[in-house]
């Protein structure tokens, strides 16, 4: 550890121990060995260890404070070989105990030799910087000598490449000299991890036990604080980082301790005088010597003031804006603690506009810092006077902060303004509070809890005086008053913002402090239960807003604040706040299972509070006694029975099935009423139906008039919603509805509102017969029929493409791709031992079917992303077209994915992955990734039948001479699809086959069945090879050279001149596979925007034409030079000619080898390079 520090003196002092320490020359070294802080932390830590063993034992090693020719404290004598060297660096890594035994052993050392323990105090400080340095100390005789101020100095040596520092640390001239990378080393106070945070807290508590211990001994002697002051003012105002940090620290923790002092000062000097003035009145002639001590404390506190002084003008005003964003927080930190422990001297304006500045800070710690300060002081009653300027100056930087960056930023300060509303009445406008009550709508939810408090708060001056008639009302009616008061107040607001129209969001901001108010919840349903007769009632919006507080009440009591779109609640509840969820739920089931028939039957009138209401039961506990009440499920189910005869809507019918779902989980007794219930009604809408079809369907014919087509529609769509939820089966609606299908509206069918319905129950149907088949098909027989209707369903869902409507096409559409899917995955997880589904396979002409509806209904116009958006009314009906097409194309993904169709079949969608990038290119990079996880080789044949297709409708169009066709890409847009596939294709070595297959498969593509003529000198796809370069720069060197020699296989039997024009795309794919560097590509050499096989005019292709003597296009000096510096290993062959065409692949492990190799030797390059930190 850093040894024991002794000081060298050059002039004589009156004490003889200086005398004698001064008749040798010497320095502190703080230099370390090669370990660096490692090593030291580890020394740290076991020393610590070590100090637990006892106080006497640390008292006894603690004895080299003191000078070993000195006074022995507390009278022990121990001899200088048998104690262990400690200084007060390493106490600081021992604890408080041992902090505090050794600080008092310090000031006993002190007393009788003050030089010398002066300076070992003056090394704590620099060694808690982490200086690796040393310090040179020489006497000064005069503070004021000019010729001595005048070297004191900071500089660089640059001979012996040395930093060095010169400042007067009164009567210590201190030479502090330092090597020049200190700043580049993590001194203790940023030292990372637990270490840099404990070492801050035991360096700020041994300041904290100095002063403490100091304060009635040595604190007034005029030395210690005036040679402390002056080494931290210096050291704080250093080039280095580390000197300035951690002296600045030093110093406002000096000061904050000093202003505990100067509190109990106060304290003393305040009960000596009542004291005194006691003492006054019983004896008037003697002198009381109260009146001594009265002066000696207040002169103290003088002191204390002005040593506080010094501090804060020496250090917090040079640092409170230094560069290092820390030091800016230590400062800002330290002020708020110093106005709000001792306001008589620093709370006023002097020291306010710096908190007021530092707001503006660009660090987002800093301007929290200030915040937190502030409301340490807004809380003070007593301060509040002091702080009305500062409130008018920058209220409005306070109100703007709320919009920061930073979440706990704004939430700190919209507490602070909450706070500052509550203190001051007249401290915010109008429309400040306008602004602020807004970000009850934030998707934060503490910013939002924060609003919800302020508007909470706000909520009487809201709703106005109250009347003064509490007299005639019982406790009951005031309560009633009051709260509905307060709603309406809550509904003013609601109305006013005009922002969100989500009140669940309002009621999440405040339940944390108006959950009182929100679960009232028998005060709620009185309010709408009351008769509008006797008195004035509420408007139809105010019953519609109670309701909807209501339901948000119910969910935010049975689930917690968990919202979609709203983050930064808690994700995992403690004991307690489950109990109380399941207190609440408990209590809202007892009140609403017996109230909401009644809300049912006032409101069955208005179709969107009763559907609100019906989603109450959701949110009922099963476990709640009171859920067993025959009497009051049964009343419920009868006033849902009768709003669904009055509410056809999908709204009210969708809330009644899922509310069905969660009744008939219930309790044995509340779930056999429920479920007699719901049969009740689909047996009445069946037998309806049936009864309605009967006259209306004959000889595939449907011949119902408008009336009773209402009437079949109304009643299908019951149908579909309790369907969407329940498993109807038992009433055979796939029987039912299936003649719905056979023929087409132009033929007598069915209208186009009772076809949507009807695909969408006959899809339901399937879904839960393929769900259910490991419980229903217990024989071949059913397996059989389930399969026969499955085939049936996929046959009219292929009708059905072809309708007129175009809602009805998309709705078969969706149908058949959901059915199919779900096939799939069930013979994916079918059990072998029990019956299963059977399997069955779409027609060849149902896939071309779907692949060709998803071109012509997915693919068209424009990218929707990139239209411009003439009104708010457009703009609304492209993105729901948008959201259609992506329905519809994620449906015929997961076709493919689940194994439904063949993975060539994507091929065609991958053809649009330029042009509708915007608008569905995630759906499509997730099926080529679900894909490669299938077959990556598949995959990848996949992508190159795609650029083949799109290649050869191009060159067959550009043959014919036609105008130019829709779904026929340019050259340009085919390249750069290549491009854009062969960019998936990241992890080389992963990818090695997949790339290989596509290179032989396009050479092959390109000299398939050619035989060179005179007519013909060029294969017709030659072109294609140019595509196919795009993929060149994915090949690793050993598949280059192979590809190289399986394409000279293919063009030896030709003749081939590669300076003729029409051979440049072979010119071009062969410099790609020549190009030694990755991302060294061939200069292209054909036009990317002409007619396929036109000649070049460009005075480029000219000159390369006229140049070129060789049919190669690059030299074998060239090629060899670039093979070897991208070469494997130093013995890889250099031929190409004699390498197998068709090799095999290297093993993993041999892979995992080659790239240690090359791994192994880029580190070798780099083995002398040198990192440096800054």
């Amino acid at each position: 550890m850093i040894p024991e520090a002794t000081a060298a003196t050059r002039s004589t002092s009156k004490n003889k121990n200086s005398h004698d320490a001064a008749k040798s020359s010497g320095a502190v070294d703080h230099s370390e060995d090669d370990s660096g802080n490692e090593n030291r932390q580890k020394r740290e830590v076991s020393r610590r260890k070590r100090a637990h063993k006892g106080s006497e034992n640390v008292t006894r090693k603690s004895a080299k404070t003191s000078p070993s020719s000195g006074s022995k404290p507390r009278g022990r004598q121990v001899k200088q070989r048998n104690v262990e060297a400690v200084t007060l660096f390493e106490v600081v890594t021992m604890g408080k105990s041992a902090m505090q035994v050794v600080i008092d052993d310090w000031i006993q050392a002190y007393r009788a030799d003050r030089d010398f323990s002066l300076l070992s105090l003056i090394s704590f400080f620099i060694q808690c910087s982490g200086c690796k340095g040393v310090v040179t100390a020489e006497m000064c005789q005069n503070e004021e000598d000019r010729d001595v101020t005048s070297k004191m100095v900071e500089d660089l040596d640059d001979v012996s490449r040395l930093q060095y520092k010169r400042f007067l640390a009164f009567p210590w001239i201190l030479t502090v000299t330092w090597p020049m990378d200190t700043d580049d080393v993590e001194y203790p106070l940023i030292q990372s991890g637990p270490y840099g945070r404990w070492f801050h807290s035991e360096f700020c508590d041994f300041i904290s036990l100095l002063v403490a211990q100091c304060q009635h001994s040595v604190m007034f002697d005029s030395y210690l604080m005036n040679a402390l002051i002056s080494l931290l003012t210096e050291l704080s105002d250093s080039h280095v980082r580390a000197f300035r940090h951690t002296c600045t620290l030093a110093g406002v923790k000096l000061l904050s301790s000093l202003v505990g002092v100067a509190q109990s000062l106060s304290v003393s000097v305040e009960n000596s005088q009542k004291l005194y003035e006691v003492q006054k009145t019983r004896t008037t002639r003697q002198k009381s010597p109260l009146q001594k001590k009265i002066t000696e404390l207040q002169e103290k506190r003088v002191e204390i003031e002005s040593i506080m002084d010094i501090i804060f003008k020496g250090i917090f005003l040079k640092r409170y804006r230094d560069v290092l964003p820390e030091i800016r927080s230590i400062c800002v930190e330290e002020l708020g603690l110093w106005m709000k422990l001792y306001s008589s001297e620093f709370l006023n304006d002097r020291c306010l506009k710096y908190m007021g500045w530092m707001m503006f800070d660009k660090i987002p710690d800093v301007r929290l810092r200030c915040v937190m300060g502030l409301q340490g002081l807004y809380g003070d009653p007593l301060l509040r006077p002091k702080l009305d300027l500062f409130t008018s100056r920058f209220k409005d930087r306070m109100i703007s902060m709320t919009l920061d960056r930073d979440s706990e930023v704004a939430v700190q300060t919209l507490k602070l303004l909450v706070l500052i509303s509550k203190t001051c009445d007249d401290a915010l406008r109008p429309e400040d509070y306008k602004q602020l009550l807004q970000f009850v709508y934030s998707s934060q939810r503490p910013l939002a809890a924060t609003a919800g408090e302020l508007l909470f708060a706000r909520l009487p001056n809201i709703a106005g005086p109250a009347c003064d008639t509490r007299e005639e009302m019982n406790e009951d009616e005031v309560r009633t008053r009051q709260t509905l008061a307060r709603l309406k107040a809550l509904l003013h607001f609601y109305q006013e913002s005009e922002l969100h129209q989500h009140v669940v969001y309002l009621v999440d901001s405040l339940w944390d402090c108006g959950g009182a108010l929100l679960k009232d919840w028998p005060t709620l349903t009185s309010i709408l239960l009351q008769d509008d007769s006797s008195r004035p009632g509420l408007t139809q919006a105010e019953q519609a807003f109670l309701v909807e507080v209501l339901v948000a009440s119910v969910r935010q009591a049975t689930e917690g604040p968990a919202l979609a779109g709203r983050s930064g609640a808690k994700k995992v509840l403690s004991v307690r706040e489950k109990k109380t969820l399941v207190d609440d739920g408990a209590k809202l089931t007892e009140h609403l299972l017996t109230v909401l028939p009644k809300l049912l039957s006032k409101f069955s009138d208005s179709c969107e509070v009763v559907a609100s209401l019906l989603e109450i039961p959701q949110y009922f506990h099963s476990e709640c006694p009171d859920a067993e009440n025959m009497q009051a499920v049964s009343s419920l189910m009868e006033e849902m029975a009768a709003v669904l005869e009055l509410h056809p809507g999908s709204a009210v019918l969708e809330a009644a099935a899922r509310t069905f779902v969660s009744l008939c989980g219930a309790p044995p007794a509340g779930c056999a009423v429920a479920q007699a219930a719901r049969d009740a009604l689909v047996q009445r809408w069946v037998d309806k139906l049936t009864a309605l079809l009967g006259g209306s369907l004959e000889e595939d014919i449907f011949s119902a008039d408008e009336e009773k087509t209402g009437e079949i529609v109304s009643v299908l769509k019951k149908l579909r919603a309790f369907h969407n939820c329940h498993d109807l089966s038992q009433w055979n609606l796939f029987e039912l509805l299936s003649p719905l299908l056979t023929v087409e509206g132009s033929l007598g069918g069915a209208p186009p509102e009772a076809l949507l319905e009807v695909l969408q129950c006959l899809s339901y149907s399937m879904l839960w017969s393929l769900s259910l088949s490991g419980e229903t098909l217990t024989s071949r027989d059913k397996a059989v029929s389930q399969r026969s209707q499955l085939r049936l369903f996929c046959e009219r869902g292929h009708r059905c493409l072809s309708h007129a409507d175009r809602r009805v096409r998309h709705q078969a559409f969706l149908g058949v791709c959901d059915v199919l899917t779900a096939h799939s995955y069930q013979l994916h997880v079918w059990d072998p031992p029990s019956f299963g589904p059977l399997l069955y396979t779409p027609s060849p002409k149902l896939q071309r079917a779907l692949l060709a509806f998803v071109c012509t209904h997915v693919f068209v116009g424009p990218d929707s992303d990139g239209q411009g958006s003439v009104n708010e009314r457009r703009e609304k009906e492209r993105l729901e077209d948008c959201h259609r097409r992506r329905r519809l194309l994620s449906a015929y993904c997961k076709l493919i994915v689940h194994g439904v169709l063949e993975i060539s079949m994507a091929a065609e969608v991958f053809m649009y992955y330029v042009k509708y990038c915007n608008a569905f290119g995630d759906i499509m990079k997730e099926l080529m990734s679900r894909t490669r996880q299938l077959d990556k080789m598949e995959s990848a044949r996949m992508l190159l039948l795609c650029l083949q297709q799109l290649f050869t409708r191009l060159q067959r169009e550009q043959e014919s001479g036609s105008r130019a066709q829709p779904g026929i890409q340019t050259f340009t847009s085919i390249k750069e699809l290549a491009r854009r596939f062969a960019l998936t294709f990241g992890d080389h070595v992963k990818f090695r086959e997949c790339v290989v297959v596509i290179h032989r498969n396009g050479i092959e593509f390109v000299f398939q069945e050619f035989s060179q003529t005179p007519e013909t000198p060029t294969p017709p796809y030659l072109p294609y090879l140019t595509i196919l370069s795009e993929f060149s720069s994915k090949l690793l060197k050993p598949d280059k050279k192979t590809m190289f020699s399986y394409l000279q296989k293919h063009t030896a039997e030709h003749i081939v001149d590669l300076g003729e024009e029409c051979w440049q795309p072979l010119a071009y794919y062969r410099a790609s596979l020549l190009a030694a560097a990755e991302g060294e590509d061939a200069a292209s050499y054909v036009s990317s925007d002409r007619k396929l096989g036109m000649p070049n005019r460009s005075p480029h292709a000219k000159q390369q034409a006229e140049g070129s003597k060789s049919p190669c296009l690059f030299s074998p000096a060239d090629s060899k030079i670039r093979v070897q510096r991208q070469s494997f290993s130093p013995s890889h062959p250099e031929k190409t000619a004699d390498m197998d065409p068709f090799p095999v692949l290297m093993d993993p492990r041999a892979r995992l080898n080659v790239a240690a190799s090359v791994i192994s030797t880029g580190n070798e390059d780099d083995g002398d390079t040198v990192e440096v930190e800054i």
